[in-house]
């Protein structure tokens, strides 16, 4: 998740070397503020996280399936969440057999190991498939984020809001200098090479709530070709509008916001999206400091369903001494 670095926020961070310009935002970005609107909590469902029986195999062979919210940089309690649902062992590794993993993409950032989660979960993918499961990573805007900063430095984009650069934003959202330090080439081309989206039983995965996704394709596997050909070619200004793009969020809360997961659902199939990006405390109205400085964590105890049933929210809100979320799908509402 990008979140500004105080308010009022900007829509996009500008370059160090010049205060941020006095311009609108463009049209259909919306940055996380405190004064947001919020929906109704007796509109939304929350869903407690308990560690569930072992489960058994699908009919085709597969084995149960879980989801990974956003994890910038935790990797204590990454592997403290895995090992509750009985995903590793307490040396981290693949005990889960057959099982299907899906992380949802924001890896660094804000946190202490950010290379460290990320070599997790190239490592627990290799160890998953050895035992006949699988771990897999969908693109999150930090990743992108990460990448431009390594790429471009402090080479001027074309921001729609003045001067910026994926160095300064990179910093403003929370980047970390250890983590820039020990990036290497594999992390980068590994990140390069992340889906966008993904559908798995009837859940569409993303990782921004967000309508954006539209714009890159008619099918999944479209917008996931697209979306790696523009990494590829390597354009500042590209990468930068791919990021901002995927920065959007609450396209699914508030009213029209179960037509626009349809919307989706009808382009790239599925009966559910299922997304992070947004901390649930953001969607819920408890907003507080997104590093923790409000005293009490908000209090997040599983996922958030929402708009009409059709999206669960991911984001525990771990940058916000919230929870960092492991799920078996499907949930039931």
């Amino acid at each position: 998740m990008v979140a500004p670095p105080g308010h009022p926020s900007a829509p996009e961070p500008p370059a160090a070397s010049a205060p941020p310009p006095a311009v609108e935002e463009p049209e259909g970005y919306t940055p996380t503020e405190r004064d947001l609107p919020v929906i109704h909590r007796g509109d939304t469902l929350q869903m407690p996280v308990t560690t569930p029986a072992p489960a058994a195999s699908n009919p085709d062979g597969s084995g149960p399936l879980y989801v990974v919210g956003d994890v910038h940089g935790y990797l204590d309690e990454l592997l403290a969440a895995l090992r509750n649902q009985g995903i590793v062992d307490d040396e981290g590794r693949w005990v889960a057999g057959n099982a299907r993993l899906w992380f949802l993409g924001d890896f660094t950032d804000r946190g202490p190991d950010g290379i460290g989660v990320i070599e997790t979960v190239m490592r627990l993918s290799a160890e998953a498939a050895a035992e006949g499961g699988y771990c897999k990573a969908l693109l999150g805007n930090h990743e992108l984020l990460l990448i431009g900063a390594k790429r471009f430095g402090d080479t001027p984009v074309n921001s729609g809001a003045g001067t910026a650069t994926f160095q300064a934003a990179w910093l403003l959202n929370g980047g970390q200098k250890t983590d820039m330090e020990r990036l290497r080439d594999h992390h980068v081309q590994w990140m390069a090479r992340l889906d966008a989206m993904e559908e798995v039983d009837g859940h569409l995965l993303v990782h921004s709530d967000t309508t954006s996704y539209l714009d890159y394709g008619d099918s999944i596997e479209a917008v996931n070709d697209t979306v790696r050909e523009a990494l590829t070619r390597n354009d500042a200004n590209e990468c930068w509008d791919l990021f901002r793009k995927f920065t959007k969020r609450f396209a699914f809360r508030d009213e029209g916001g179960a037509d626009a997961v349809r919307k989706l659902l009808g382009v790239y199939g599925g009966t559910r999206i299922v997304h992070g990006h947004s901390p649930i405390p953001y969607l819920l109205g408890e907003v507080g400091s997104e590093d923790g400085e409000d005293g009490a964590g908000p209090v997040v105890e599983g996922p958030h369903i929402y708009a009409d049933g059709l999206a669960i929210a991911m984001d525990g809100g771990v940058t916000m001494a919230g929870k960092l979320l492991v799920c078996p799908l499907p949930l039931t509402a």
